[in-house]
C-alpha cells in the first residue's frame, strides 16, 4: 500500500521550523530550500536521479568515467557499446551530508560494476537529518523516508536503460545511505552492503528489511563515534543480530580510524572485502 503526502511548498517549510524547534536547534533556511531549484519543471524526487553521480567501467585498464547520465563523456560512452551489452549495476546511496569522495564508486567500477548514485541534496526541498559537528542524527526524519523513495525511483528509471543488467544489480549505502540500504524492503537487489551503520536505534530505524535469501554484508568501525559502544561489539551489537540469511552474509566490526573516525572506505581491507563480496553474489 502506498501512502501519497501532498504538501504546499509553504506548509512543507512550516513543518520543518516546527521540527527542528522541537530539536532545540533551529534550522537555517539554506538548509531546507534550494532556491535555484524551486522553479524548474523536473519534480524533487526526478532531480535525484537526473543529477545522479554515474560511473563506468572501461576496458583495456582504462580508468572509469565518471558524470552524470547527461554528460557528455557518458552518452558517448554508452553509445559505442555493443547492442548487447549489460552492466552488472550498483545503486549507491550516500550519506547525511552528501556523496563525499568517489573513491568505493571508482573501486566498484573498476571491479567491473556500473554504478549509480543517486543524489538526495538534488531536492529542491532536502533539509539535513544530521549535524556532523555533534556526531548525531535524526533530526528530521522523513528524510529517511526520502532515501528510500530515492532507491525506488531510482530503479524505475534504470529499468528503461538498454545497457543495465536489471537481473544482476546491487544496492549499498553509507551511514544515513546505509540505513536506506537496511530498512528498503524491496527483492530487486541480488546482494546489499551496510556501511557506517549498525541496525539498531529507534524504532523507525532499527532492523533490517533484506528479503530472505538476499546476502548482506555489513561494516562498521569499532570505535564509530556516532554510536554507542555496544551497538558496534559483541555478537548482537550491529547488523549481523537482523541478518534473514546468516549463511550467505557477513557483519565485519573492522579496527578504528583514531579519534572521531566514522568512515570505513578508507580502510583498504573494508573497501577490498565490499568488492569481493558483491564479485561472489
Amino acid at each position: 500500500m502506498s501512502r501519497r503526502r501532498i504538501f504546499s511548498l509553504g506548509a512543507a517549510v512550516a513543518l520543518i521550523f516546527s521540527l527542528a524547534g522541537c530539536n532545540g536547534e533551529m534550522l537555517n533556511q539554506s538548509e531546507l530550500l534550494n532556491p535555484s531549484l524551486l522553479t524548474e519543471g523536473a519534480s524533487d524526487i526526478a532531480r535525484t536521479f537526473d543529477e545522479a553521480v554515474v560511473v563506468l567501467p572501461r576496458q583495456k585498464g582504462l580508468d572509469p568515467l565518471s558524470g552524470k547520465l547527461s554528460s557528455k563523456v557518458i552518452i558517448d560512452h554508452l553509445a559505442a557499446l555493443p547492442a548487447n551489452w549489460r552492466y552488472s549495476t550498483i545503486v549507491y546511496m550516500h550519506g547525511c551530508t552528501g556523496q563525499g569522495s568517489l573513491a568505493p564508486l571508482v573501486a566498484f567500477a573498476k571491479a567491473g560494476f556500473a554504478v549509480i548514485a543517486p543524489n538526495s541534496f538534488a531536492r529542491a526541498f532536502r533539509p539535513l537529518q544530521c549535524r556532523p559537528s555533534k556526531k548525531t542524527g535524526g533530526e528530521n526524519i522523513f528524510v529517511y523516508d526520502f532515501r528510500l523513495v530515492e532507491i525506488s525511483y531510482a530503479l524505475q528509471r534504470m529499468a528503461a536503460l538498454p545497457w543495465i543488467n536489471n537481473d544482476h544489480l546491487y544496492l549499498v549505502g553509507t551511514s544515513e545511505g546505509g540505513v536506506a540500504a537496511a530498512l528498503y524492503r524491496g527483492e530487486e537487489f541480488r546482494a546489499r552492503v551496510i556501511t557506517q551503520w549498525t541496525c539498531h536505534g529507534l524504532p523507525f530505524v532499527r532492523g533490517l528489511a533484506a528479503p530472505p535469501g538476499e546476502p548482506v554484508l555489513a561494516i562498521v568501525r569499532g570505535d564509530d563515534p556516532w554510536y554507542q559502544p555496544e551497538r558496534t561489539s559483541g555478537q548482537r551489537g550491529h547488523c549481523g543480530a537482523f541478518f534473514k540469511t546468516p549463511a550467505r552474509s557477513r557483519s565485519l566490526v573492522i579496527d578504528g580510524g583514531g579519534e572521531g573516525a566514522h568512515d570505513i572506505w578508507g580502510h583498504a581491507g573494508a573497501l577490498a572485502a565490499a568488492v569481493a563480496f558483491l564479485r561472489e553474489n
